[in-house]
């Protein structure tokens, strides 16, 4: 049974002590107070006043097996009271860290092998950023230290993940990047290629790196890194041509190419990982969310026998943090992929709700505010726009009308994400037909809603 919250004094609390992730600090003091989460269970999500609330976010990208799993409360009270804590600093390590790293090789097929643990997407992304410029120091070549990334790219917000991520208003908080990373243009089709055939624009947009690589100096670039399919981004789902072009470009060059599975991984684009998906072979791979569907936090690196031969020679890589492979995380994780196996939840979404999701979505690319509608597996994106045919936004820029409908979709008992003029959603892999039904109901009924106030500027 939920408990009884006093919610309006834990608002007063949350406006005096709590700084919540990513917000306005002042807006938060001027509504009163966050929204105050109390309870969930399978895809629905409940707030203080009682509100149930259908989660088409999965909680922030992760939430994969859905709320109420008691076997993984059950696994970590096991680990817990066998063992809640030990270290790897030194020459030490816990049976469920040894048995996740060796689950998750599988799950690559073994092509990555080996596996350094972490405690959030953001922190792997900063491993693989030290790891890389290691390796290529171990190896002899150690002017090889630029990093290629992407323009509204996302990979955390460390001050590395950051400067890898391509976000500007990011950026300008802190002076960063830092030094030693390049971005280049996104293959966003719908923003920045509609007057080209996608294909094409997709080449084009992996011969920017190709032009960024000798520009840079091929002898100086570390490595590629990317999401195959862009999340906090907006769900930007490249053309069929670029990732494999891009594979091709960074091994004619002969640099790394890291793939950032936070999102991706683990189910959500109805292959275990995002880059099988589009088709490639990476290096290495950050993962996330997905690894443990947000219960406890946990990340992991996963990195090739190649690089690791290399690694070998150069002594300690003296990286890691004090929960790297936390024994209750990683058991937790263990159960949580089995729970992800056992109902076979990838497979479920590739061949059942994922199609099901799409043809759903596609409905909505009639209303005649959508510009354009897209998905793979159960992650998805409605682009909002003033005029279909040259794909004008409200008020002349974006960001007007995304953030409108997503909280007229909130309020109509829906949690999805408003990124520009974008509403994005990827709800847990266990979400029914007919709550893929209610979503998109949801979200036809708020754009309905928004219209006139919209059109009215």
């Amino acid at each position: 049974m939920p408990r009884n919250y006093d919610i309006a004094e834990l608002r007063r609390l949350d406006v005096a002590h709590h700084l919540p992730a990513q917000q306005d600090y002042a807006l938060i003091e001027q509504m009163g107070g966050s929204r105050i989460i109390t309870s969930a269970d399978g895809c629905t999500i409940v707030d203080g006043e009682g509100n149930r609330i259908l989660d088409g976010m999965a909680g922030l990208w992760c939430v994969n097996i859905g709320y109420g799993r008691d076997e993984l409360a059950e696994v970590a009270a096991e680990q817990m009271r066998e063992l809640p804590f030990y270290n790897t600093f030194f020459k030490t390590v816990t049976p469920p860290a040894v048995m996740l790293a060796a689950k998750i090789a599988s799950l690559t097929g073994n092509r990555l092998p080996h596996v350094f643990f972490n405690t959030s997407g953001s922190e792997a992304n900063d491993t693989i950023f030290r790891m890389v410029r290691h390796y290529w120091k171990t190896r002899g070549e150690p002017e090889r230290t630029v990093f290629i990334s992407r323009h509204n790219a996302y990979h955390g917000s460390t001050v590395a993940g950051v400067s890898l991520g391509g976000m500007k208003g990011m950026h300008a908080q802190g002076d960063l990047p830092i030094p030693g990373i390049e971005h280049v243009r996104q293959p966003y089709w719908y923003n920045e290629g509609r007057d080209m055939d996608p294909e094409a624009f997709g080449l084009l947009c992996a011969k920017a790196i190709e032009d960024k690589i000798l520009e840079v100096g091929a002898d100086k670039v570390a490595a590629f890194i990317g999401e195959p399919i862009q999340g906090a981004g907006g769900v930007i789902i490249p053309p069929a041509s670029y990732w494999p072009e891009v594979e091709r470009i960074c091994r004619k060059y002969g640099i790394l190419l890291v793939c950032d599975e936070v999102i991706n991984g683990f189910g959500r684009t109805g292959n275990w990982w995002g880059h099988e998906t589009v088709g490639v072979k990476p290096d290495m791979i950050a993962m996330a969310k997905g690894l443990s569907s947000g219960y406890l936090p946990i990340s992991a690196v996963a990195v090739s026998r190649e690089i690791v031969d290399v690694l070998k020679t150069g002594g300690d890589f003296v990286h890691g943090f004090t929960y790297s492979g936390h024994p209750v995380c990683a058991a937790v994780a263990l159960r949580n992929i089995e729970i992800i196996e056992r109902e076979g939840l990838v497979e479920r979404t590739r061949d059942d709700t994922g199609p099901y999701f799409a043809k759903a979505l596609a409905a909505l690319a009639e209303h005649p505010l959508v510009g354009e509608v897209r998905s793979a597996g159960l992650i998805g994106a409605v682009e909002i726009t003033s005029d279909k045919a040259t794909g004008a936004r409200f008020g002349g820029a974006e960001g007007t009308a995304g953030p409108m409908v997503r909280d007229a979709c909130i309020a109509n008992g829906l949690m999805v994400r408003g990124i520009r003029d974008t509403i994005v959603m990827c709800p847990p892999l266990i979400i029914s037909h007919a709550q893929i039904d209610e979503m998109i109901a949801i979200i036809r009924r708020s754009l309905d809603q928004c219209s006139e106030d919209l059109r009215a500027g």
